[in-house]
């Protein structure tokens, strides 16, 4: 049996509620990775491929979120 078939032959053995999550769920793996291919994506991908390969560490989301405030109090701090 073939993966189509195979999932095909379970997803009729589900209930109504359980197909629209699998629908739901193969439309957001869709999404995903339609977006990924995007040129911003693509070059955002790149852009991080380099900066691994300089053997900088990347942010977490602490790191960032400390930048961002950061940024956002210098601007404050020009506009007063």
């Amino acid at each position: 049996m073939s993966p189509e078939q195979e999932l095909l032959t379970k997803w009729r053995s589900l209930p109504q509620d359980k197909q629209e999550e699998v629908l739901d769920f193969v439309e957001f793996l869709r999404l995903k990775s339609s977006v990924n291919k995007t040129p911003l994506g693509e070059r955002l991908r790149q852009i991080r491929t380099n900066i691994v390969a300089s053997g900088k560490n990347l942010l977490d989301e602490d790191e960032i979120e400390k930048q961002l405030g950061n940024r956002r109090s210098g601007l404050q701090d020009r506009e007063e």
